[in-house]
């Protein structure tokens, strides 16, 4: 194999390597960190910003980007409350809420795709928005209607697996059968790459980015019902912060923020090591500013690797 085909395989492993070297450390300098049960743990704390990393890596090939998803995870819990508060039986509410997320997300594709509007502009205005629409509907307060078995959602387990990582596992699996074998995929990734170029093959641009963004504001919705369920409450103050995980877990991944390139496995990879780092510091009494520092330092490294990547495919 040529140093052209060799050096791009092995940047593309670095990350597992270092996931890999993380986990071995942290099972030696921490010995509860091997234990079943937090190894459960740190795949429940994933779960929900997962589910929300793997429609970003769409978004974010196709070339843009969704700042909205921490608002529609808290709108989502609230509005799932508020319907069952008012007696709407609870899997309709969670069908309506998790169309009010693709919604969401499909009114930022439309607003690019017919007016041109950047969808970093439309999500921005869209995530104050919606946190004003979570807080209108609880009146600031937590509402708490729900049955006792809502609860499995969040926190219940599925033949000894906590539920939440298999809603988890089975969006990976989707989001990877669609972008590796579906022609809708190969269109996200030409839309990213070449919006122009793919509209004159006949790809439907803005059809494209009207989905993945719905598709998107749909899983955070999906996350959102999700956290309501472990907190048996609608709660308006939830999810702040949360788009710059994603968006840093997808980074992390590989996937470039011009569009046009990037993995769903990636992300997967991205958001362990997230998960990971952010444990074993728990476990090692590291006070949360060093949380922070690592994720930067992540973000900056993973940013500098595929720089190094594209520089490899580019050579001669």
């Amino acid at each position: 194999m040529s140093r052209r085909t060799i050096a791009p395989l092995l940047l593309d492993a670095v990350l597992e390597v270092i996931l890999l070297a993380t986990c071995v450390f942290l099972a030696f300098r921490v010995p509860e960190f091997r234990t079943v049960e937090n190894l459960l743990n740190i795949l429940r704390s994933i779960s929900e910003i997962g589910v929300i990393a793997f429609g970003m890596t769409m978004v974010i090939i196709a070339g843009e980007i969704d700042l909205s998803v921490g608002s529609v995870v808290a709108l989502a819990g609230c509005l799932t409350a508020w319907l069952v508060q008012h007696r709407c039986p609870v899997w309709p509410a969670i069908l309506v809420t998790l169309a009010t997320g693709f919604a969401c997300g499909g009114a930022t594709g439309v607003m690019r795709a017919r007016y041109g509007v950047p969808s970093f502009i439309t999500s921005l205005a869209l995530m104050s928005a919606l946190h004003g629409a979570a807080l209108k509907l609880t009146g600031g307060f937590p509402i708490a209607p729900f049955p006792a078995w809502y609860y499995f959602l969040g926190s219940g387990y599925v033949m000894r697996v906590p539920f939440p990582p298999v809603v988890f596992a089975s969006a990976f699996l989707i989001v990877f059968v669609l972008l590796k074998h579906t022609a809708f995929g190969r269109s996200i990734y030409a839309v990213g790459g070449n919006a122009e170029a793919a509209r004159l093959c006949g790809i439907p641009v803005g059809r494209i980015r009207v989905l993945v963004l719905g598709l998107t504001g749909c899983l955070a919705a999906l996350s959102g019902v999700m956290l309501s369920s472990r907190l048996m409450s609608g709660t308006p103050t939830v999810g702040a912060g949360w788009e710059l995980s994603v968006i840093a877990a997808v980074v992390v991944g590989g996937t470039s923020l011009r569009g046009g390139s990037g993995s769903v496995w990636g992300t997967l990879i991205g958001v362990i090591l997230i998960g990971v780092i952010d444990n074993g510091m728990r476990l090692c009494n590291l006070h949360d500013d060093w949380q922070y520092i690592a994720r930067g330092v992540l973000i900056v490294l993973a940013v500098l690797l595929t720089r190094l990547r594209q520089s490899q495919l580019m050579q001669p």
